[in-house]
């Protein structure tokens, strides 16, 4: 694959280092195309990826460049993202130290994309290497700019303005409601700014890891907001105004509570009253700037000593 992506470098007259600090991996076309793009947002809970929603994010490249990020792995999107759609090119970006995340290369990449899609791994790799760096303003320029952004997994944890930065590797739903200031609850923020993600943050995995609970403490942490989190195999599918469809085989939950928790304090277990649940499934839809949606099921959580009530039939929390 490198024999061929220099090759493909030096035939579209790209000039580069022979060990440059970055991987970089091109399928198609290497060199930059300008297409119109359409604005929105693929905010996915990682597990296997689902061609529908592949499809909807690449569509609104308008057949341009599809940029991939990381901080570890190789170019596992490539064929796939240029499968589903006609692109001139899915380029894969391995960005995983301070000094590749610096090169002036891969910034260039990142802002002449029209399709931008962060891809899972360790979102603490991505606020400490990313955060401050080019690729950052990078990032922000593209949202700005009103080219479609998406992320996987911890590629989805970065996009909200607060974000679960897993520092201090990963924490549990009954090791945050025991202890909302765990050393493993690390809540940071501004890595992009996306104007309907602000004061939101999200999490992934979310049935399958039973995250509801640790999602409850990121969200006391911040003194209250709202939370999207998203089931594995699915995706919040937002337009730049809000509207969002819920597309794959499980869950997004909207969740709010706009005051602050009764009790959330060092070493106490955490009490949080009155917080509502909005889940959607596919085809139900939620519009993310009012905060509302239709074809879901509404219901709230109460938490109590670290304990998670809910008012759903049969007490289920989710």
């Amino acid at each position: 694959m490198r024999a061929r992506t220099l090759c493909a470098w030096a035939a579209a007259g790209i000039a580069i280092a022979a060990d440059p600090p970055y991987r970089y991996f091109v399928t198609g076309n290497p060199a930059d195309v300008q297409k119109k793009t359409t604005a929105g947002f693929a905010l996915v809970g990682g597990g296997k990826d689902q061609d529908a929603v592949g499809r909807w994010f690449l569509k609104r490249s308008g057949g341009g460049d599809v940029v991939v990020i990381r901080a570890s792995g190789a170019d596992g999107y490539n064929e796939y993202f240029k499968g589903l759609a006609d692109v001139d090119s899915v380029e894969t970006l391995v960005i995983a130290t301070p000094e590749a995340a610096r090169d002036p290369f891969v910034a260039e990449k990142i802002r002449n994309a029209e399709a931008l899609f962060i891809a899972g791994g360790d979102q603490w790799n991505y606020m400490r290497v990313w955060k401050g760096s080019p690729v950052q303003a990078a990032v922000q320029s593209l949202v700005d700019r009103g080219v479609p952004v998406g992320g996987t997994s911890a590629g989805l944890a970065v996009l909200s303005e607060y974000v679960y930065t897993a520092e201090h590797d990963t924490v549990t739903s009954a090791q945050a409601l025991a202890d909302p200031f765990d050393e493993r609850v690390t809540v940071g923020r501004d890595f992009v700014r996306i104007p309907i993600l602000k004061g939101a943050i999200t999490d992934m995995h979310f049935r399958a890891r039973d995250r509801m609970g640790r999602t409850l403490a990121f969200l006391a942490r911040i003194g209250g907001g709202k939370a999207i989190a998203v089931d594995e195999k699915t995706a919040v599918l937002a337009d730049a105004d809000g509207s969002s469809v819920v597309e794959g085989e499980g869950f997004a939950y909207f969740i709010r509570k706009r005051e602050k928790p009764e009790v959330c304090e060092r070493g106490r277990p955490l009490t949080y009253k009155g917080i509502s649940v909005y889940r959607v499934s596919r085809g139900g839809r939620f519009d993310v700037s009012k905060w509302a949606g239709s074809g879901g099921v509404s219901y709230e959580l109460n938490v109590e000593g670290g304990v998670i009530r809910s008012t759903q039939a049969g007490g289920a929390v989710y």
